[in-house]
């Protein structure tokens, strides 16, 4: 959601409450009516969430005729995530972002990941402290993506239905317990290297390689992946791309469990 739309989303609210809540407590709502009202912004925020089931709603995209590729940013939210989020909401562009539970608590009070949230970008669990799933105990296993959903819900009140294994590394034992959790296991099939080639011009050369399909491996802790932004999203653009979420190429929340490296042209 823009922030410019918070004052109409209010009275929008305000104006569903008075018309749908029964008749005692709109006897209540008069009375009370007469007080200063104080408004949390972040409890706003929550309760217009909570109006749209199946967050983030798909803008409907037929990737299966469009040429649609998946820009996904992980390890954040850092002290570039949010150059980032300007830049694409000055393209109108939706991303999906995979965050790290110890990041996200790094950032006081949340603000990022709100605005990841309100921008109507995709938000997925990248575990607690970053490490190889596939190696940890089935205990450290739950705490790493238990301890993340815990944080990401409670600052956003959001429940996020994807996850990225950190380094891809996943098993048997990770799919069944992203299935408990209610998370599709998302890799990817563009690595741009970004965090080895601190290079934008490289970065944005590598994510210009992506065909209809692609899910784009790429990190916003890093300045020079941010600034390989335009330029990537130029060299897309041109070719005619349109960039969607991870759910909006798949057009459906993805399977729990399931692991998912690109759209094939039969829709998996």
């Amino acid at each position: 959601m823009r922030v410019w739309a918070l004052p109409l989303a209010l009275v929008a609210l305000v104006s569903c409450v008075t018309q749908s809540v029964p008749r005692r407590q709109q006897a209540r709502v008069h009375t009370a009516a007469a007080r200063p009202v104080v408004i949390d912004p972040v409890m706003l925020a929550k309760r217009l969430r909570a109006m749209q089931p199946g967050w983030p709603r798909s803008r409907k995209f037929d990737c299966a005729r469009l040429k649609c590729v998946a820009l996904t940013f992980d390890d954040g939210p850092g002290e570039y995530t949010w150059r980032l989020l300007d830049l694409l909401r000055q393209r109108d562009v939706r991303a999906t972002f995979f965050v790290i539970g110890q990041m996200v608590a790094a950032d006081k009070g949340g603000r990022i990941v709100r605005r990841i949230v309100g921008d109507g970008h995709e938000i997925g669990n990248h575990s607690w402290s970053h490490p190889p799933l596939a190696e940890l105990s089935h205990e450290a296993l739950q705490k790493e993506l238990k301890h993340t959903e815990d944080i990401v819900r409670r600052l956003t009140g959001v429940r996020m239905r994807v996850m990225r294994p950190p380094y891809g590394s996943t098993d048997d034992e990770v799919a069944a317990e992203t299935r408990r959790e209610g998370l599709a296991q998302i890799l990817w099939n563009v690595d741009t290297l970004d965090w080895r080639d601190r290079v934008a011009t490289t970065v944005a050369r590598r994510a210009g390689e992506a065909k209809p399909g692609s899910i784009v491996l790429l990190h916003d802790i890093h300045r020079t992946t941010v600034e390989a932004v335009p330029a990537l999203l130029d060299t897309l653009g041109r070719k005619g791309y349109t960039f969607v979420t991870v759910s909006e190429l798949y057009g459906r929340t993805p399977a729990p469990g399931r692991t998912y490296t690109e759209r094939t042209p039969t829709g998996r």
